[in-house]
């Protein structure tokens, strides 16, 4: 009786070690979700940008493209970060730095880093890099960010042609390349628009980064008789701001790519916004949300891409028809009345819409 007992409770003993140990597993969780759940946690989105040679300072193109990412940064609780490109020659060094620190995304500033892109993005598959104004090559971790400017600059002319007092404007680029064409066709179609007298007077300053140039040329306008000049230029722009100031009353200057109507308050009558920073913003948000996707997104009026700015300090003096017609105008292009020209070709063969 005592060893039947005994191994009785000694069964019963195996009973209960094997019933708590069951438990004690079932109490575990998976050790590859839990892993995984934990790696996604902490992983942070990081994202760089490479400025061309007009750099962050540009109050304009660069700039834009740096507030945007800045707010990425900010709402989307990312790490952010900026090189600047003194010369061409540090386009894919400064891209390539960036990849090799395991960024997730890069965005490059610029047309002239078409070459540089292609070179560095097919080497590191698991970057993404963007080109803003270029054309990004034929690879999934590669897209672009294009604008309609053509549009916007339709309306800056528009309103330059019905506020000009000489019948006379200009306009000034910087390099003379495709890109900039499409500001100057569009901008020279608004101004026939809404001024079919109008003339416009047209220079390139060959850079984007020589703000003396850009004075020198835009005070030549100036003295031509033109009283409104708008740039597309970079930083060269900051020079034809200057220049308008230092005309004063009656003289305006146009700005470009960010509002840059505060520079020289009474004096930039509006400028031609190109959204950079929100294009910028979306794709660090689909990259954090895991929806990223390859090839050209193209920005325009529909897309709140480009457009005039609020002419904070202009408005009041602008005829308030003169505002309806614009707006109006706008009104066209985004119902797809109206289509811009983008090329000289394009230009030539334009005919203003009855209003």
């Amino acid at each position: 009786m005592n060893r039947a007992l005994t191994d009785k409770k000694n069964r019963f003993y195996r009973f209960a070690f094997l019933l708590l140990l069951f438990s004690v597993l079932l109490s575990i969780p998976l050790g590859c979700s839990r892993r995984t759940d934990t790696d996604q946690a902490a992983h942070r989105v990081k994202a760089a940008l490479v400025t061309d040679v007009g750099g962050i300072g540009d109050l304009s193109f660069n700039a834009m493209a740096w507030e945007g990412l800045q707010r990425a940064g900010k709402q989307l609780d990312i790490d952010i970060k900026f090189l600047e490109s003194k010369e061409q020659a540090d386009y894919a060094p400064n891209l390539r730095k960036f990849a090799e620190q395991k960024y997730d995304v890069v965005f490059a500033v610029g047309f002239l880093m078409e070459d540089a892109v292609a070179e560095v993005a097919p080497k590191f598959p698991k970057t993404k890099f963007v080109i803003v104004d270029g054309n990004a090559p034929k690879c999934p971790n590669a897209a672009s960010l294009k604008f309609r400017e053509e549009e916007g600059c339709f309306l800056a002319g528009a309103l330059a042609g019905a506020m000009t007092k000489t019948d006379k404007i200009g306009f000034i680029g910087g390099m003379e390349v495709p890109l900039i064409k499409k500001f100057e066709c569009g901008y020279k179609a608004g101004a026939l628009t809404a001024n079919p007298n109008i003339r416009v007077l047209t220079a390139y300053t060959g850079k984007w980064d020589d703000p003396g140039k850009g004075a020198e040329l835009a005070m030549a306008q100036f003295g031509q008789g033109a009283d409104i000049v708008m740039h597309a230029s970079g930083s060269c722009g900051l020079g034809v701001i200057n220049a308008a100031k230092t005309k004063g009353k009656g003289f305006y200057a146009i700005g470009v790519d960010a509002d840059q109507d505060y520079i020289a308050p009474g004096r930039v009558l509006t400028s031609m916004m190109k959204r950079v920073d929100n294009a910028v913003y979306l794709v660090c948000q689909s990259v954090v949300e895991g929806k990223f996707k390859a090839g050209d997104h193209v920005f325009g009026i529909n897309e709140s891409g480009v457009g005039l700015s609020p002419m904070k300090y202009t408005r009041s003096e602008i005829p308030p028809e003169v505002l309806a017609r614009v707006q109006k105008l706008q009104e066209m292009i985004a119902a797809g009345r109206l289509k811009p020209p983008k090329t000289p070709a394009e230009l030539a063969m334009f005919k203003p819409p009855a209003m």
